[in-house]
């Protein structure tokens, strides 16, 4: 029996005349994403992608996992194909769905006919279909309403297809086709989901990690990796760029008021993120920050980071309460790793008592005391660039 993943692309039928640029792009993030497992077909009809293995020894339950957590997909499910003849849908649906049926209770028919030419109406086609079933399953009963399983006929131009539940994707956009962003990742919590909830309306991340050692060490950075390989599953490869920081803090220790270390600190981020976001041809930063959840992130010293910064900053966490982040956290399976006791270098040289109401007049005077020209192209000069990907070991190697 031929067997067939069916994608529902959801928000994609809203896109008009673009449409089919924006599936095409699903369709080549998909067909990356299951490069490991073979060679696949790919079929674009009536709001549906067909995706077939041209090997009989393909893993379909591993593609059907990977498909699932591509982004551009509302649902997915595998299917049965069979010929347009009523007696070979009525086999192939007992066949290829009596075990499930075994161990339900209630189920309901539900069809669609794009084909005109096909004898029967869908009401027909689901009554032919339930009829039989029921035959062969005397325990079930119809439930039209919240049945434990609905058997799907679509009778489609050139064969049928018929599959039980659909299973729910990862939904919003095919990641490419809203441009690209800067994320600047930390190693805590918030960034990775940041990263994930963009990488979610299409936006093709790259990254910015920013390491100070002695002061922060190689597991932190190994840390990162691991982070955005979670967030990878999802988005695709990430570039990394890991940035040393550490002259940068160790002159702001030296020469900026203590209250103030760590807004001027975040300003440097923005900027050295900015000229990284130039050369990557990135249109936005993206950060983790939520309002009041610290110091550097109340409104007043949100603005002036913002100053610093060449590009929007898209903040999808800004609102959230950190339950509703640690929750996607967890969802991603990122959240054991974040809270991995591994020091990042936004916690070096921390202030006890922070300025929480600054204005960006207040840090440019502070910051005039030192000319960053050389020290910020040096530190975007030296960045060590590599993609981080979801088949990558721990070291970093491909």
């Amino acid at each position: 029996m031929q067997e067939v993943i069916l994608i529902k692309d959801g928000e994609l039928a809203l896109k008009g005349l673009n449409r089919s640029t924006f599936e095409d792009i699903l369709i080549k993030n998909i067909r990356r994403k299951l490069s490991a497992l073979g060679k696949f077909r790919f079929e674009k009809a009536q709001s549906t992608i067909s995706v077939s293995p041209e090997s009989e020894e393909t893993d379909l339950d591993e593609a059907a996992e990977i498909i699932g957590k591509v982004f551009g997909i509302v649902g997915y499910s595998r299917a049965a194909i069979c010929e347009k003849e009523m007696g070979t849908i009525l086999h192939t649906a007992e066949a290829y769905l009596g075990e499930k049926l075994d161990a339900v209770k209630t189920f309901k028919v539900e069809s669609k006919r794009s084909d005109k030419k096909f004898p029967l109406t869908s009401p027909e086609i689901s009554r032919e279909t339930g009829g039989y079933l029921l035959r062969r399953h005397p325990h079930l009963k119809v439930d039209v309403h919240s049945p434990d399983i609905v058997v799907n006929v679509e009778v489609r131009d050139k064969y049928v297809f018929i599959h039980g539940n659909q299973e729910k994707g990862a939904g919003g956009m095919p990641v490419g086709t809203n441009g690209k962003g800067m994320l600047l990742i930390s190693g805590g919590i918030d960034s990775p989901v940041a990263g994930w909830m963009m990488a979610k309306r299409g936006i093709e991340l790259v990254a910015v990690h920013f390491a100070s050692p002695p002061y922060t060490s190689k597991r932190a950075e190994m840390k990162v990796h691991e982070l955005l390989r979670k967030v990878a599953v999802y988005s695709g490869r990430i570039r990394l760029y890991t940035v040393r920081f550490t002259e940068i803090q160790e002159t702001i220790r030296d020469n900026i008021p203590e209250d103030m270390f760590t807004l001027v600190m975040r300003r440097h981020m923005m900027r050295i993120a900015s000229m990284i976001a130039e050369k990557e041809n990135c249109q936005a930063l993206i950060t983790g920050e939520s309002v009041g959840q610290v110091a550097s992130q109340t409104i007043f010293a949100l603005n002036c980071t913002n100053k610093a910064a060449k590009y929007p900053v898209f903040r999808p966490c800004i609102g959230m309460d950190k339950s509703e982040i640690i929750e996607i956290s967890r969802k991603i399976d990122a959240f054991d790793i974040s809270i991995e006791p591994y020091q990042d270098c936004c916690t070096v040289f921390t202030p006890k008592h922070p300025k929480t109401r600054p204005t960006p007049e207040l840090l440019d005077e502070a910051e005039a005391a030192v000319d960053w020209t050389e020290l910020l192209d040096t530190a975007v000069k030296t960045a060590e660039a590599q993609f981080i990907s979801v088949n990558q070991n721990p070291e970093g190697s491909y």
